[in-house]
C-alpha cells in the first residue's frame, strides 16, 4: 500500500502552486506551514536544489473531531502536500494518504475520518 497519492501536471511552478492552493481551500483545507526546501538548502548548506515546497495542511473541523478521539494523532498532523518541480513546466504534486498513517493506530472510527479526508484530497488532486 502506498503512503501517498500524486499527479504530474504541465504548468509553471507558480501556476501549479496557485492551483493546489485554490483547490485545497475549495475542499476546506488551510495551509498552516510552508517549507521551501530550495531556500533551506541554499541557506543552511549552500547547496542548489530544485523548487520543492512542503505544505502542511489542515481541515479544522476534521482535525478537531479526531483530536477529541485520539490526542496523540497530532503526531501525524498536519497532512503534507509536496509541490516538486521535476523539470521546467513539469510539476509533481504529492499528497500524503492519511489512511496509511492512521492504520498504525488501529481505530475504526479514526480510519473512517481519515478515509473522508483522503476522499477530499483525491478531489484536490483530480482538480489541479
Amino acid at each position: 500500500m502506498s503512503y501517498y497519492m500524486s499527479k504530474v501536471i504541465q504548468a509553471s511552478f507558480d501556476k501549479a502552486l496557485r492551483r493546489v492552493t485554490f483547490n485545497l481551500q475549495k475542499e476546506g483545507f488551510s495551509i498552516v506551514t510552508q517549507l521551501d526546501m530550495q531556500e533551506t538548502f541554499k541557506t543552511k548548506l549552500n547547496m542548489d536544489f530544485r523548487r520543492y515546497l512542503i505544505l502542511g495542511i489542515c481541515n479544522a473541523p476534521f482535525t478537531y473531531k479526531v483530536l477529541q478521539k485520539e490526542a496523540k494523532i497530532g503526531l501525524l498532523l498536519p497532512c503534507n502536500v509536496v509541490v516538486d518541480e521535476v523539470s521546467p513546466e513539469r510539476i509533481e504534486v504529492s499528497i500524503v494518504d492519511p489512511v496509511a498513517g492512521v492504520r498504525a493506530i488501529d481505530s475504526p472510527s479514526l480510519l473512517g475520518e481519515a478515509s473522508q479526508i483522503r476522499d477530499k484530497l483525491k478531489v484536490v488532486l483530480a482538480a489541479i
